[in-house]
């Protein structure tokens, strides 16, 4: 009788821990929607109202179709999004293939040196970004790619394709390589081995690391707030800042534009969710 009552308090705990802690990670994001579909008045009354007493999805409008009411910010919003989408599509391919492959030779190939390129491929991690940006900054002006997708483009990989390549090396030491030398004792070279036999089993992987990555890349405030500085490489990152500075403390635009910003990483992580949960658990077992 003890035994079961303790099965029960400790399932009780356990689905009241979890409720919490979706309560917790939802209640800001829901709390942003309701705002988006407020008006100010809603948004600023004393006392706060929970739900506005007339939702709208005019700020939507404002922002997607422009129209009356729509600032220089809002009006900026799909070019901005565009410039999110290019940057953090090309960081991510190119980051995710090369960082692969980089992962698979550090994984596979045994050459002088390799635990310790292996250790220390994920040091530019620890390096806070203000110590970087001053030459990296140099480094863009001299290049003219000032204000450029380009240099956003470079800049990001520098931080996640390192990111890529540790991830990565945990899914490759997953796979056994007896699996890769029956299919080289079958025929296939090294590189036939990789593209047919091991990269199919570490997909679940490479998903996750790809869903990680673009993330990252399409979060990213720090870089292109000093790169960028008009509508041909400003990110949404940079344009949701700018309704509470440049352009007056607009919440309600502001929240509208977290809301629509934040959609295609959350689309992203519901669509591949299973590869995400597959390949976090891949990654954390060596074969």
């Amino acid at each position: 009788m003890t035994a079961a009552l303790n099965k029960k308090l400790v399932g009780f705990f356990l689905y009241f821990a979890v409720g919490l802690l979706v309560v917790v990670i939802l209640a800001p994001y829901l709390w942003l929607f309701i705002s988006s579909i407020s008006t100010k008045k809603d948004l600023t009354s004393v006392p706060l109202r929970w739900f506005p007493s007339k939702p709208t999805f005019e700020n939507y409008s404002r922002l997607l179709l422009g129209g009356t009411g729509a600032t220089d910010a809002a009006s900026q919003f799909g070019r901005c999004a565009l410039n999110s989408l290019i940057v953090a599509s090309a960081v991510t391919l190119i980051s995710v293939f090369f960082g692969s492959l980089s992962a698979y030779c550090l994984a596979r190939i045994d050459f002088k040196g390799r635990n310790i390129l292996s250790l220390t491929i994920i040091l530019p991690q620890l390096l806070p970004p203000i110590a970087l940006i001053i030459p990296l900054y140099l480094i863009v002006r001299k290049l003219g790619l000032l204000d450029t997708r380009p240099a956003l483009i470079m800049t990001y990989i520098s931080f996640i394709l390192p990111l890529v390549i540790w991830l990565m090396i945990g899914h490759f030491r997953s796979i056994p390589t007896d699996i890769e030398e029956a299919a080289r004792i079958d025929g296939c070279s090294r590189i036939g081995a990789l593209f047919r036999v091991v990269l199919p089993l570490v997909a679940p992987g490479i998903a996750a690391t790809f869903i990680f990555a673009f993330i990252i890349a399409w979060n990213e405030f720090f870089y292109a707030l000093i790169f960028s500085s008009t509508q041909s490489s400003k990110t949404l990152s940079v344009l949701v800042e700018e309704f509470s500075s440049k352009f007056g403390e607009d919440y309600v635009l502001m929240s509208t534009a977290g809301v629509l910003a934040s959609l295609p990483p959350v689309v992203l992580a519901l669509i591949f969710q299973k590869y995400i949960v597959q390949g976090l658990t891949a990654g954390s077992v060596k074969g």
